[in-house]
């Protein structure tokens, strides 16, 4: 099957799956531990789904902010997305603490900032948590699922890189499994579940996934217990490529108009991979940048086929009124805004996400203004479900919000940057915090200040830190910001300077943890192939 068949097999039917097994669930009748006095059938199930590298403003339902159009024009065709906004408490202010995808999944499963995982850039190997939100779920008569991109085993270069095994580093995720460790070549997908046997995909990966998903969920929903179920869609993450997308959509969005936004610079942009010089920018990216844009909208609107499927599964299992339903993504994409592409900085078009959450007759549908971050979502989420919040988790539970119901809420989310994206190498270092309304931020090597008014400046392109008639802002978020590193044991050092809590790509320590022996690398048997398929 190639990318211009994808949609006859999806329309198989939304329960149908394409090909190979179906999920198998473990039995709970082994009297496993639980945490809580809280009857199992009685709790809500669970539907946790994240794209990766979208930005809210590539969404229907986020584009009034930015009248009506922001960098879109068209936008991106997102009728699911947009009718689950509707129906959802949308945190509109939700942003990533490192948008970047390694930090922001390790903070998002322990409920923890990146200096206190330890995962400051990406392809590294996650300190497995035992506070974790699986082991919570787990623990308290949970069974679990992830499906989709998982992205915290290290190097994702070969079989022996892709492959997770059951234990420690799957974070209590001890259900159902159907993960690859990194792929976004999305006709060439592939998974693995509890065994060293890759399971190739035929067709589109993230169709695939979905495939995956709703038979878990058929099949869980069965069960006594309620389920909880991560899964982890690969697009709009590049390549945006038309190779990369399945052929419908890109005939939706072939050559239409996506003009450069205001704040776009026509210069070098700044990038993550050194090397990636000024003549690869005149050459490759400037050129191509509409048609990545045209591409990036196609895989957008992939995702929301995807979300309609898992909605209109929800509907036809007669589940939807009984699961918490949430979207979301790590981080955004920057597409040349600020003479920059890609990710891992703390401008909006990176730095914020999308965040919806549906639960009918339990959330009150509707925008708030609250600032939540990475490390409140497994708090919130837990909060939600009546479950206990770990002590450890440095995330404020913001279920209340969710509720209509109000409570506590942080002055600002504080977000940090660790530098590069995967290797050891300086220059890019910052750290911000966001509210309601501005931005402040500090880059390291250089010291510059910067603070924005993301309401009356959406495109960030007046840097108000000189500003006289805004010195008490600046103060009080600046103030903050130096709170919240004090508190965290943040010592915002150069990218390098991180190299001495890792040994082969192995997080072994962090701001606020050494990696207990039990999880040494020694003491842990992985699988190995005598030839890893690369």
């Amino acid at each position: 099957m190639d990318r211009r068949q994808f949609l006859e097999s999806a329309a198989a039917g939304s329960l149908g799956l394409m090909g190979s097994s179906s999920p198998s669930l473990p039995s709970w009748s082994d009297g496993r531990h639980r945490d809580s006095d809280l009857d199992p059938s009685d709790q809500p199930n669970l539907v946790y789904v994240f794209a990766d590298q979208l930005r809210p403003q590539s969404c229907g339902y986020a584009g009034d902010r930015y009248g009506g159009t922001y960098a879109e024009n068209p936008m991106p065709y997102t009728p699911n997305i947009d009718q689950l906004a509707d129906e959802s408490a949308d945190f509109r202010e939700a942003v990533s603490a490192d948008p970047i995808c390694c930090p922001h999944r390790a903070s998002l499963v322990t409920g923890k900032y990146p200096s206190s995982t330890g995962m400051v850039i990406n392809e590294l190997r996650a300190m497995p948590d035992p506070d974790a939100i699986g082991h919570v779920l787990s623990d308290n008569g949970y069974n679990t699922g992830y499906v989709g991109k998982w992205h915290m085993f290290g190097k994702h270069h070969g079989t022996e890189q892709q492959f997770i095994p059951p234990g420690p580093h799957r974070q209590g995720f001890d259900g159902y499994w159907a993960t690859n460790n990194f792929n976004h070549n999305y006709f060439d997908g592939f998974y693995f579940e509890d065994s060293f046997n890759k399971v190739d995909i035929e067709g589109y990966q993230p169709n695939r996934f979905t495939d995956l998903s709703i038979e878990y969920m058929r099949r869980a929903s069965q069960q006594e217990n309620p389920f909880a179920l991560f899964l982890s869609l690969g697009p709009p993450h590049d390549p945006f490529t038309w190779e990369n997308t399945p052929d419908f959509f890109e005939h939706m969005f072939r050559g239409r108009d996506f003009p450069d936004p205001p704040n776009y610079e026509d210069g070098h942009a700044r990038y993550w991979v050194p090397g990636w010089d000024e003549e690869w920018w005149k050459e490759n990216w400037k050129p191509n940048r509409f048609r990545q844009r045209q591409a990036y909208a196609a895989l957008t609107s992939t995702v929301d086929w995807e979300v309609g499927r898992l909605l209109h599964a929800l509907d036809q299992l007669d589940i939807a009124d009984d699961t918490i339903f949430v979207f979301s993504s790590d981080h955004g994409e920057m597409f040349g805004s600020q003479g920059r592409i890609a990710k891992k900085i703390f401008y909006e078009e990176a730095a914020r996400v999308p965040f919806l959450v549906r639960w009918p007759d339990e959330v009150e549908p509707g925008r708030n203004d609250v600032c939540l971050n990475t490390p409140d979502i497994a708090p919130t989420l837990l909060g939600l479900m009546g479950l206990p919040v770990p002590d450890s988790m440095e995330g404020l539970d913001l279920s209340g919000h969710a509720r209509g119901e109000g409570g506590p809420r942080k002055e600002a989310a504080f977000m940090q940057g660790m530098g590069h994206t995967y290797q050891w190498h300086n220059g890019d270092e910052w750290r911000a915090v966001r509210d309601d309304q501005y931005t402040y931020a500090r880059m390291l090597a250089d010291g510059s200040e910067y603070l924005f008014d993301n309401v009356n400046d959406p495109y960030q392109l007046n840097n108000l830190v000189d500003d006289p008639n805004h010195r008490g802002t600046y103060r009080r978020l600046k103030s903050y910001m130096e709170k919240r590193m004090n508190d965290l044991n943040d010592k915002f050092k150069p990218t390098t300077w991180y190299q001495r809590w890792v040994e082969d790509r192995v997080i072994m320590r962090s701001a606020t943890r050494e990696l207990e022996p039990e999880y040494h690398p020694e003491n842990i048997e992985l699988p190995h192939l005598e030839t890893a398929d690369d």
